[in-house]
C-alpha cells in the first residue's frame, strides 16, 4: 500500500500498520515493546517508564492527527486495520440475514447487502467490503462494484420499500470497477439506476462514508437523507492518482491532487455536500475500532431517530431538493 512504513508490530492477532508519517509513534511504541519485556531490577522502574513513554504517544499522536493534509487523510483512510463494513455488522447489527444476486446475472462480493436489527430498528443494510485477507480482496474485488452489485443494491432498496424499513448504507471503495466487462454489462446505467432509486425512496436513507467514498461507485449507494463521514474518510469524484493521471500524466502529483479535490469531511462539511462528521478515537479509527464503531453507531441512530419521524413524502421531497441544492451551488 502506497505511504504504509515497513515498521510493523504484532499486537495479539492483528498486525500493526503505521504509516510513513508515523514514524516517531512507531518508535516510541518499539521502545515500549522493549521496555515490557525486560525483567524488573533496582534499576529502572518499567511501569514508570512505560508510562511515561505511552504519554509521549498520545501527545505525538495529538499533534499528528490534528495538522493531516489531504494525502494524508487519503493514507488514513486506506489503513489496511480500518473497520470495514462486515465490522460494523458484526459489532452493530444483529439478526443480520444477507441476501445476494441480482436476479438477473449473478452474486457481486463487493456490495454486501441484508435485513437486520439495528439498535432495536428493522432494517435493510448494505454496504462495499473490501475484504482483511488477500484472498477476501481478491473475492471483493477490492470493493471495486460491478453492475451486478449495484443492480443488488437496487432490488435490496426496493425490498426496503416494500416492506417500509428505513435502509443503512456504509461505503468503503475506491470506485466502480472499470473493466471492459463491467462496461459490457452497463456499469453506468446500473449506478446511474441505483442513484435513481436512492432519491425516490419514500423510507429514510442513511449513509456513512466509512474509508474511501470514490466516484460514481460511491454516490449510487450515498444519495440519501443523511450522508455521514468518519473523520478521517475520504469523499471525491475521483481518486488522487486518477486526477494526476488525467491532469499531469503522471501518479506522481497525487498529493498535489488530493490538496485540489476538496475531499476531507471537513471540507465537504464546509460545501454542505454532507451532514455530519463523526469523530474518531486518538489515532484514528483504526487504532481504537470498537471505539470508532460505538460512535458511528451512536450517529447513525441519532439521524435515525429523526428522520423515522417525518412523513414519507416529506422524506423523499426534502431529499431531492437537497442534492437539487447541492448542484446548484456547485454550478454557481
Amino acid at each position: 500500500m502506497v505511504g504504509l512504513d515497513p515498521l510493523t508490530e504484532q499486537p495479539g492477532n492483528r498486525m500493526r500498520v503505521f504509516l510513513d508519517f508515523e514514524k516517531a509513534v512507531a518508535d516510541l511504541e518499539g521502545k515500549i515493546e522493549v521496555l515490557r519485556h525486560l525483567s524488573t531490577d533496582g534499576d529502572i522502574n518499567i511501569v514508570e517508564e512505560v508510562g511515561k513513554l505511552q504519554s509521549k504517544v498520545e501527545r505525538q499522536l495529538k499533534n499528528t492527527y490534528q495538522k493531516l493534509s489531504p494525502w494524508q487523510k487519503v493514507q488514513v483512510a486506506r489503513h489496511p486495520n480500518r473497520p470495514h463494513f462486515r465490522d460494523v455488522v458484526g459489532n452493530l447489527v444483529s439478526e443480520f440475514t444477507p441476501l445476494a444476486g441480482d436476479r438477473n446475472f449473478g452474486e457481486d462480493k463487493a456490495i454486501v447487502g441484508g435485513i437486520g436489527r439495528f439498535r432495536g430498528f428493522s432494517a435493510v443494510i448494505i454496504g462495499t467490503e473490501k475484504g482483511s485477507s488477500t484472498q477476501e480482496r481478491i473475492e471483493t474485488n477490492f470493493g471495486m462494484a460491478k453492475p451486478e452489485g449495484y443492480r443488488k443494491a437496487r432490488r435490496l432498496m426496493e425490498l426496503a420499500e416494500r416492506f417500509r424499513l428505513p435502509v443503512l448504507t456504509f461505503i468503503d471503495t475506491a470506485g466502480a470497477y472499470p473493466g471492459i466487462d463491467a462496461e459490457e454489462r452497463g456499469q453506468a446505467e446500473a449506478i446511474a439506476r441505483s442513484i435513481e432509486t436512492c432519491l425516490g425512496l419514500t423510507v429514510p436513507i442513511i449513509s456513512t462514508i466509512i474509508g474511501e467514498g470514490g466516484s460514481g461507485g460511491a454516490v449510487a449507494l450515498a444519495a440519501a437523507d443523511r450522508v455521514l463521514m468518519l473523520e478521517h474518510s475520504i469523499y471525491s469524484v475521483i481518486s488522487p492518482e486518477g486526477c494526476a493521471s488525467i491532469l499531469w500524466r503522471s501518479g506522481e502529483h497525487a498529493k498535489d491532487a488530493a490538496e485540489a479535490l476538496r475531499l476531507t469531511a471537513q471540507d465537504l462539511k464546509k460545501m454542505d455536500i454532507i451532514d455530519e462528521i463523526i469523530p474518531e478515537p486518538l489515532g484514528a479509527a483504526h487504532r481504537s475500532r470498537d471505539v470508532a464503531l460505538a460512535s458511528l453507531g451512536d450517529a447513525v441512530e441519532k439521524a435515525l431517530r429523526e428522520l423515522v419521524a417525518i412523513d414519507a413524502n416529506s422524506l423523499r421531497s426534502r431529499r431531492r431538493d437537497k442534492f437539487l441544492a447541492i448542484s446548484k451551488n456547485g454550478s454557481s
